[in-house]
Order: structure tokens, then C-alpha cells, then sequence
């Protein structure tokens, strides 16, 4: 999962690819599936990445077929990556420079040469090359079913058409399971992730499914067979041969945040629990609204995006979400209106509805089928204690409007 190289070099590596799409590959040619281990230099790398070499002496061909290749530089690139939209292409450059640019990252390089006949070689070659053309390296891109690791598997499984038996894990995992394994250093991208990601990404996954990750995917091929018949079993991977070491030297180790979600949130529920206080007991309610401001406002960009992916993206299991409870869009709005007078019984309305459902998910957190980070309480518990203290003043003042009117209306009875 990397950039998208310039287009004057894939063009070049095409044209020369052009030049040889005809080569029959000799019988010493080789064909492997290469696995990169993680990169903390970006996010797309934390989860690995896979390539496939084709590399034949002979014929001088030395290629590295890599799908993981996108342009952030597209129009309105963030708006297609989040809904859902975003097209990566297959890329090709050369053997040496692939593992150059791997040894300057000082991550590890696994290749596990593939156990193909010369005609299964030739036909996977073609298939490579064909789809390395302008006009079909494009696809649409699925971070969990359609990606750098899926794609050369579903090649190599097509060429060989023989069922292949891999092997089973023997663990029940989830796609948030895996995905927390990748970014369990980072513990912000971790929560942010959880948040966007709903309940579909807790059910049970196969092992197939599992191969979304690349070294899931190299772990698969390691034991995996291809079954000839109902007697002959022939290993997939021919050889097994670590082409480049990891080299701690040369890891990125940028500085993390070290103060985590859920100290965060929790600093944030005292600061919100000493604000309602000082509104409640010193009427200072002009403090409690530039807090609401900022406290709801934050929400609403947060809830803008939840809301987004629940209902307009293509990503699988971003939908439903249970995160959506305590973050929508709706506290965007209503953080402007805190500050407009004649809407002040909309947002007393509002308060009561909103306390009442983040009630109902607080109490129910730990029933839901969704796999929430404890720092979602402090965070919700926030809002839903602003939207009491406010229901709650609000209702006073009213229950006084109402006494104060009904006591002017009896003395002018008196008066009379």
C-alpha cells in the first residue's frame, strides 16, 4: 500500500514491458510472492504490504508487480477515499530498485519462491502483464476484500486452477482483531479507527478472509497446498528465503502522542463536571455555553464523518455503527444555535433527547454488539452531562417563568 509512482516512470517500465509481453519465460524462470514487513513511516505501510517478482535470467526479465499503488494528488481525493471510491493501480518497477527503496526503510523482505510449472509461470506473466496496462491497471480499491494482498493471491490461485487447501488458524478473530494488531502502537489511529468502523467488523472472519493482511496472507502460502487429486498434494510455496533482514537503524520511530484516549477523556468529563457545577451553583451560564460551543462542536465534526461513512460510503463495516449514538452531525447545528435567542426552546428540546439516548447508551454499552474503546464513556458521559445540566437549568427557569406569570395573573385578579 504505497504511492503512487510518477507516471513517467510506469510509462517507461510499460513500454519496456511492451517490449517483452511476447518473451517465453525459459525453464529456470522464477515467480515469488514477496511480503514486506510493516512501516511506521506512514499509515497506509503499518499493515505490510505484498508484491509479486517475476525474475528470469535468461531472458532478462525482472520485474516487481506491486498493487498497491494510488494518487492522493486526484481531485478530491480524501472525499473518494472515504466514501469508498478510490481507484489503485498495479505498478511495476524493477527487482533492484523495489528492494532499495525496502533496505532504506530497513524493513525485513520475505520471498517465498512459488511452485509453478513453467506453462503455469508463462500464463501468470501474461496475466501480470496484461494487467499492468493503462487501460486495466486501474481497480477499485477495498481496504478489506480487494487490496495489495488479495490480488496476487486471487492471480496465483487462477493460474493454477487446482483447489488450494491452506492452512487453518485455529483462532476465532474479527477484522477490528487484526486491524488492532497493525495499530496497537498508535493508540490515537487505533481509536479513531474503532470509532469509524461499526459492529460488522466484530462478526468471525475466515481464513481466507484473513489474508487481507499481508503477512496473514504469506503465513497462508508457507503451509499451503495445491490439491492434484484425491492422493497428490503439492506444496504452493517451493522455498521459503528471508531476501532482506529488518534493521532497527533505518525504522521510522517518529515520536508518538503519548497521553492516551481515555486520559484524554477522562480530563475532559472533570473539566466538564467542574463547568456544570460552577453553572449550576453561580449561574454562570455564558462559560457554560462557549464550553457547550466547543464541546458539542468537536462532536458534530467527529459525528460528521461517522454519519458520512454510515450512510454514503461503499467501505464494508462502517455500517451499522453504534458509535453513531453519541456522534452525528446534529451537534454541529445545534452548537450554532446555542447563541441564537428565539431557538432556545429547540436546544432546551434537543438537550432532553440527547440525554435521554446517551442515558439509554451508557446504560446498554456493555450489551451492545459492537466492540467500543473504553474511552467512548468519558466522552459520551461529557455530552450527556452537559445536555442534563442544561435540561435541568432549563426546566427550573421554566417551572419559575411559569410560577412568576401565574402570580402576576392572581394579583391582577385581586386588583380587580
Amino acid at each position: 500500500m504505497k504511492k503512487l509512482i510518477t507516471s513517467a516512470f510506469l510509462f517507461v517500465i510499460l513500454s519496456l514491458l511492451s517490449l517483452t509481453a511476447q518473451i517465453q519465460l525459459s525453464d529456470s524462470a522464477r515467480i515469488s510472492l514477496l511480503t514486506v514487513s510493516p512501516w511506521t513511516g506512514a499509515i497506509y505501510s503499518l499493515y505490510g504490504h505484498t508484491v509479486l517478482k517475476v525474475e528470469d535470467d535468461s531472458t532478462g526479465v525482472d520485474a516487481a508487480f506491486n498493487y498497491g499503488y494510488f494518487d492522493s494528488s486526484q481531485p478530491y481525493f480524501m472525499y473518494h477515499f472515504i466514501k469508498g471510491e478510490t481507484d489503485y493501480v498495479l505498478g511495476v518497477t524493477t527487482y533492484e530498485d523495489f528492494l532499495i527503496e525496502n533496505q532504506m526503510k530497513g524493513l525485513e523482505v520475505v520471498e517465498q519462491e512459488l511452485n509453478l510449472s513453467t506453462a503455469q509461470k508463462q500464463q501468470l506473466w501474461d496475466l501480470l502483464y496484461i494487467n499492468s496496462l493503462p487501460e486495466n491497471r486501474r481497480y477499485r480499491y477495498n481496504f478489506l476484500f480487494d487490496n495489495c494482498a488479495t490480488r496476487p493471491r486471487d492471480m496465483v490461485e487462477m493460474i493454477i486452477q487446482e483447489p488450494v487447501q491452506y492452512p487453518s488458524t485455529r483462532s476465532n478473530q474479527t477484522f477490528r482483531d487484526l486491524i488492532h494488531e497493525c495499530v496497537n502502537e498508535f493508540t490515537w489511529m487505533k481509536f479513531g479507527i474503532d470509532l469509524v468502523i461499526g459492529s460488522d467488523a466484530d462478526k468471525f472472519i475466515t481464513d481466507r478472509e484473513k489474508m487481507f493482511l499481508p503477512l496473514y496472507l504469506m503465513e497462508a502460502f508457507r503451509d499451503a497446498n495445491v490439491l492434484n487429486s484425491d492422493t497428490i498434494n503439492t506444496p504452493l510455496v517451493k522455498s521459503t528465503n528471508i531476501i532482506l533482514e529488518p534493521d532497527s537503524k533505518g525504522v521510522n520511530n517518529n515520536e508518538r502522542f503519548d497521553i492516551k484516549p481515555a486520559v484524554v477523556a477522562f480530563a475532559l468529563l472533570l473539566a466538564t463536571l467542574t463547568i456544570s457545577f460552577f453553572q449550576a451553583r453561580y449561574n454562570h451560564h455564558k462559560t457554560g455555553r462557549i464550553y457547550d460551543t466547543a464541546l458539542f462542536s468537536l462532536a458534530g465534526v467527529a459525528g460528521l464523518v461517522v454519519t458520512f461513512l454510515v450512510f454514503f460510503s461503499e467501505h464494508p463495516a462502517v455500517s451499522p455503527n453504534w458509535n453513531l449514538s453519541w456522534l452525528h452531525f446534529m451537534h454541529l447545528i445545534i452548537a450554532v444555535l446555542f447563541w441564537v435567542k428565539s431557538m432556545g426552546k429547540v436546544v432546551y428540546y434537543y438537550h432532553f433527547t440527547n440525554f435521554a439516548v446517551l442515558s439509554l447508551f451508557l446504560i446498554t454499552w456493555c450489551f451492545l454488539p459492537q466492540q467500543l474503546p473504553l474511552a467512548t464513556i468519558p466522552f459520551a458521559m461529557s455530552l450527556w452531562l452537559r445536555s442534563g445540566t442544561n435540561y435541568l437549568i432549563g426546566r427550573k427557569d421554566n417551572l419559575k417563568n411559569k410560577q412568576f406569570k401565574s402570580a402576576k395573573y392572581m394579583q391582577a385578579g385581586w386588583k380587580r
